[in-house]
């Protein structure tokens, strides 16, 4: 089967940019001519040749979602590099993701179905980012929706990510909808033996220390020589929309109860990922500047490779309490689970669904009260082997790429 991939990856370095990474290295690279291909899985193993068309639009984070005269041009573009495509290597399948609710990005799948889609058979939609039938419904005049559904409906096949995507693919009637959860290659192969002792240690220690009960030597130097810090890392591009300033002011509001009981624990936040826009840089400079702040709050920008594995294993909590519009199933939070670190969430679009119903850490968005009671119930909480096992059942590199292929070739299925 041969598939047009029509979609960017890194950079600029994001979940869903990641993961089409992640399927043309799964499926063989990209099998254009000239092009080099990364090969991580045999080609023959999925029976999809994927021939790529990078459209990347954005310079960096800040850009996303932006409106610029270029990005014209580079759709025209990419969009001739699709059709050449479809008669140079007979391709007759267009994969292709979806905007969440954003007018410039909408404007863009308009021109792509508009040019791309009379020169394809099958369509197919893999949505990465959820809420675009509730914002056509609510937030757009009815000459976009009209559009909208013009020029998409219908799809052959949606590939979705949860329960809560099939909104968006019934939108666009599509014919076929398949779930299709998403996976990452285990960031922690070592957990059980690197991991796991530390974090049970560490909660032990923090659950004493939480009932105001005193730690013997051995106690202390297992759980890394400071107990009495609880360490809440917050990954993820740094926005009020993905919770960072909800998480800040959370970690504050405990650390002040835990002082005004007396406590010796005290909560340390580190924050990594690029901030969205200069603004809020702004807003966050300011904020940390007040010495209670600067003394809890480290700030690393981007980080990868090694020292995002660092900071993942270091952190006893993981503070992500999102409410972007387009959240559905992020990296970060796959990241996280695969680590076995207890989640701070809100119940917000698919991620329920990525965690037991009775999950402990549920909050809800822009409520730093209740985060900084989540963050101390679960300091003593040792759900590090429930949540990586979470991981290993549904969120793997190749569990994603074994459905993922099922569900693409299920186009050619009457």
């Amino acid at each position: 089967m041969k598939l047009l991939v029509f979609a960017n990856v890194p950079p600029p370095h994001h979940g869903q940019s990641y993961m089409v990474q992640l399927m043309l290295n799964g499926f063989g690279g990209d099998h254009r001519w000239g092009r080099r291909k990364t090969t991580v899985e045999p080609p023959s193993r999925f029976g999809i040749e994927c021939y790529h068309v990078d459209a990347r639009l954005s310079r960096d984070s800040k850009d996303i979602g932006k409106f610029r005269g270029g990005k014209i041009f580079l759709i025209f573009w990419y969009c001739l590099q699709a059709i050449w495509c479809r008669f140079r290597y007979g391709v007759d399948n267009f994969y292709y993701v979806p905007a969440p609710g954003k007018r410039v990005a909408l404007y863009r799948d308009w021109l792509v179905m508009l040019f791309c889609r009379p020169f394809f058979k099958n369509v197919i939609l893999h949505w990465h980012a959820a809420g675009l039938a509730e914002w056509l419904e609510t937030s757009v005049q009815i000459r976009s929706r009209t559009v909208t559904y013009r020029l998409f409906k219908p799809v052959n096949l949606s590939i979705v990510l949860s329960r809560f995507n099939f909104a968006d693919a019934e939108k666009l009637l599509s014919r076929r909808i398949c779930v299709v959860n998403n996976g990452i290659p285990d960031p922690c192969p070592d957990f059980a033996t690197s991991v796991q002792p530390r974090r049970r240690a560490r909660f032990a220690a923090h659950g004493k220390l939480l009932a105001n009960e005193r730690l013997d030597a051995q106690e202390t130097a297992a759980a890394g020589g400071d107990p009495q810090i609880i360490k809440v890392l917050f990954l993820a591009h740094c926005s009020h929309d993905k919770g960072l300033f909800a998480t800040v002011e959370g970690v504050m509001t405990a650390n002040r109860q835990l002082a005004a009981r007396g406590s010796v624990v005290r909560m340390k936040l580190t924050i990594a990922g690029n901030f969205v826009t200069a603004r809020e840089r702004v807003e966050f400079d300011r904020l940390v500047q007040a010495r209670e702040y600067a003394e809890t709050v480290e700030y690393l920008g981007f980080v990868s490779g090694a020292e995002k594995r660092r900071i993942l294993s270091e952190a006893d909590l993981f503070c992500f309490p999102t409410c972007y519009f387009g959240e559905n199933q992020p990296v970060n939070f796959i990241e996280a689970m695969a680590f076995g670190l207890p989640i701070v969430t809100t119940r917000w679009r698919s991620l329920p669904e990525m965690l037991p119903q009775d999950y402990p850490g549920f909050v809800d968005p822009k409520s730093p009260g209740q985060i900084a009671d989540a963050l101390q119930r679960l300091a003593g909480m040792d759900l590090a082997e429930s949540l990586r096992e979470m991981f290993v059942r549904c969120f793997t590199l190749e569990h994603h790429l074994a459905n993922l292929a099922e569900a693409i070739h299920s186009v050619e299925k009457p």
